[in-house]
Order: structure tokens, then C-alpha cells, then sequence
């Protein structure tokens, strides 16, 4: 069993919901990368979502656009991703790290030899926002073989074709983008993602998390009512932009925690 499996699995039977944070690899600047992953762990954060730097981040809105600008400042790649996660592990044996970002980098380094660092390392999964899973079984079937798990959005505009093809080839947990459009846009209408929660669960049996427009506890507690866990990420960028470097690692570990509050109310 991966370790998003277990750590899911444990959630389920301790009747808790799930809390997946996502930062940039090397935003604000390199050095703080890990400092701030161990933040998220200590204010409540059960997975981690690590985001690769790139130039042409489709899916992202104009904060994690600009998290990414920050990092590429420094040249910060999917070598120096793999180290961060690396040093990460040496002291954080347990909690998943998912790597998110696009298909470029990975084409780039290969297949073969992203899967063989992730395990290397300690990376437990992947998300890869522009491959759609009928075009990747393969490599799906090579993550799971080396007890990796490769997650798939699904979106509003799904039809039930992609859910089944999602619930064929994904592993780990299937992530519910709970808007039409980019990360950090509009707000979040609870009801209609109850509708699209009950519909995906039809045909996929993994976890279901979360994201896109979960902006406060409120938000998150309310999507916990129907999901297995809420994902968070430009909120969480945006309280790095509004911190000095030095006051970064502290304003996460705060705001998470104020998530993870909010979370175990219900």
C-alpha cells in the first residue's frame, strides 16, 4: 500500500478529512522550500503537494503564475525539485509528497527516469495536469509498479467517459477542481460540488479531494462534508507574498492550522 493510500486509509478510520497543501518548489526563494513543507506538517497538513517551476503553468491563475516566476528566478528545475524532497524525507519518513506540474518536465527527464527519482527520493505520486489518462496507461501502469500513484483532475465540464477512464487508470486519490477555469478563481458553490462529489462517486472508488477556491475554514468545512479531504494552494502562496522571507515558514504553519481547526470541527 502507497503511503497516499495509508495516510488515507487512517483519515477514514479516525473519521477525519483530509488536508492536501500545495506550495511551489523554490517560492519565495530555494532555502525555504523545506523549512515550509515541514511548516505545513506541523499546522495539520496530511499530504503534500509540491509544485515543479514552469513557464507555461496553463492551469494556474495569476498567484501560483507567480509563484512559479519566483522560482525560475533562481533556476530552480525538476533536479532541485528532487533534492528538496530528498532532504525533506530525512527527517519526515511519513508524510506523502505528490508532485504537481506538467508533462514538459517530465518528457524532458523521461518517463522511466522521473519514476526512478521520485522513488529514489521518497516522491509517493504525481500529478501531470496536461496527461489526460486515456493517453498515459502505460506510464500509470509503471508509476503503480514502482508504488508510486498518479493522480487525475477531474472538473465540472467531466463527462462520465472521463470518470470512468479517471477511475480505470488513477491511483492514490481522484482531485475534483471545483471551479471551470484556473487556480484561484471565483468562489466556491458547496452545493453543486455535493452534486459533482456524488456523481464522481458512482465510478470512482478512490478518495476524492477538494480543490480550487477553498480560500478560509468556512470553505473547508463545508467541502469536508461531502469530500474525503480539501486541497489548498494559492491561499497558502498568497500568505507567503504578504510575509517577509524570514516571517514565510511562520504564516503558513498559522494559516494551516487555522485550516486543520476548521477541518476537525465537523
Amino acid at each position: 500500500m502507497s503511503r497516499i493510500a495509508t495516510t488515507f486509509a487512517a483519515l477514514k478510520a479516525h473519521h477525519k478529512t483530509g488536508l492536501v497543501t500545495f506550495i511551489t518548489a523554490g517560492d519565495p526563494h530555494p532555502d525555504l522550500t523545506v523549512p515550509l513543507m515541514h511548516a505545513m506538517v506541523a499546522g495539520g497538513a496530511d499530504v503534500l503537494e509540491l509544485g515543479v517551476p514552469f513557464s507555461d503553468p496553463m492551469a494556474e491563475g495569476p498567484v501560483i503564475q507567480r509563484a512559479c516566476e519566483r522560482a525560475l528566478k533562481f533556476n530552480v528545475g525538476m533536479r532541485d525539485v528532487f533534492e528538496m524532497v530528498r532532504v525533506f524525507r530525512a527527517t519526515d519518513p511519513s508524510t506523502p509528497v505528490i508532485l504537481m506540474g506538467y508533462a514538459n518536465p517530465v518528457e524532458r527527464m523521461g518517463a522511466e527516469n522521473f519514476i526512478a527519482r521520485c522513488k529514489d527520493v521518497g516522491v509517493d505520486g504525481a500529478i501531470v495536469v496536461d496527461y489526460p489518462p486515456e493517453e498515459c496507461e502505460a506510464f500509470a501502469e509503471s508509476m503503480r509498479a514502482n508504488g508510486l500513484d498518479l493522480i487525475f483532475l477531474l472538473a465540472p465540464t467531466s463527462t462520465e467517459e472521463r470518470i470512468k477512464q479517471v477511475a480505470r487508470v488513477g491511483s492514490g486519490f481522484s482531485y475534483y477542481v471545483s471551479l471551470k477555469g484556473v487556480t484561484g478563481a471565483g468562489s466556491i458553490d458547496t452545493d453543486d460540488v455535493a452534486r459533482r462529489v456524488a456523481a464522481i462517486r458512482e465510478h470512482v472508488q478512490l478518495p476524492i479531494g477538494v480543490g480550487f477556491g477553498i480560500r478560509d475554514g468556512a470553505t473547508a468545512k463545508a467541502v469536508a462534508a461531502v469530500a474525503d479531504a480539501v486541497v489548498i494552494g494559492s491561499r497558502i502562496i498568497q500568505e507567503i507574498e504578504n510575509s517577509p522571507p524570514e516571517g514565510a515558514v511562520a504564516a503558513v504553519e498559522t494559516f494551516v492550522r487555522s485550516i486543520r481547526t476548521a477541518l476537525d470541527s465537523n
